[in-house]
């Protein structure tokens, strides 16, 4: 398959805050800004520039780097990838062109706000591991989530949970892609936030929820009453 007919890798945060969400975005191309997207947008306008590379003592910042993970058939952008100064003893560490020794990979997410208590970011920053480790025959054991509110950089170890995760949410993206499935809406607390609530209607099944009660116990009823008439016509031609 050719890397242009990849899910995007950015599409897994997504996915895991909702997969509704996700669909209408990736699989039914739907998409409205509100004042979170766009905040967000300003906080990577300042990191995603490729051209932009920065070197400080024993560390290289690389910005807007492409990655790709063919096994998970997912590719994107990293925001910042810093290669940090190793021992040349260091199986997990890389040669990079142009610069002596070895260095170590470690990916850095800009998200505005503070830390969610799901691992939706988490899991979007372990996919970008995952994408360099096959990329470049390496392992990377940590990343960093830095929050735009918080202004702090939260460490992510890359452990196997959090990577069986990603692998599993990766795979069911593709399974929902592949057959065009648009999952049906739930209410949650955090629909309030989304930029596609006008879009996904989320209290909508409750609505039908209701009808659907409410037509069924109007059937029920109706059939109760043929039924008392009919014995009523019945009792009275006997």
């Amino acid at each position: 398959m050719d890397v242009a007919d990849y899910l995007m890798l950015s599409g897994i945060q997504h996915f895991a805050f909702c997969e509704r969400q996700w669909a209408l975005i990736h699989i039914e191309q739907q998409w409205l800004e509100n004042v979170l997207t766009i905040e967000g947008q300003d906080l990577h306008s300042k990191v995603d520039d490729p051209f932009l590379t920065e070197s400080r003592g024993n560390i290289i910042t690389l910005r807007a780097l492409p990655i790709v993970s063919h096994a998970m058939e997912l590719a994107g952008r990293a925001d910042v990838i810093e290669l940090q100064r190793a021992n040349d003893n260091d199986d997990t560490a890389v040669l990079v062109a142009g610069r002596p020794g070895k260095w170590l990979m470690v990916p850095v997410e800009y998200k505005r706000g503070k830390p969610k208590p799901d691992e939706r970011d988490e899991v979007q920053l372990c996919a970008q591991a995952i994408c360099l480790e096959e990329m470049h025959g390496t392992h990377i054991e940590n990343g960093y989530l830095y929050y735009g509110e918080t202004r702090h950089r939260h460490e992510v170890e890359f452990r196997e949970p959090l990577r069986s995760m990603v692998k599993g949410l990766a795979k069911r993206m593709h399974e929902l892609f592949d057959n065009g499935v648009t999952p049906p809406p739930v209410f949650k607390p955090h629909c309030k936030s989304c930029s596609l609530i006008d879009v996904c209607l989320p209290k909508s099944s409750d609505v039908f929820e209701a009808v659907e009660k409410y037509l069924e116990s109007a059937f029920n009823a109706a059939s109760n009453d043929v039924s008392v008439l009919h014995n009523s016509d019945t009792c009275e031609n006997s």
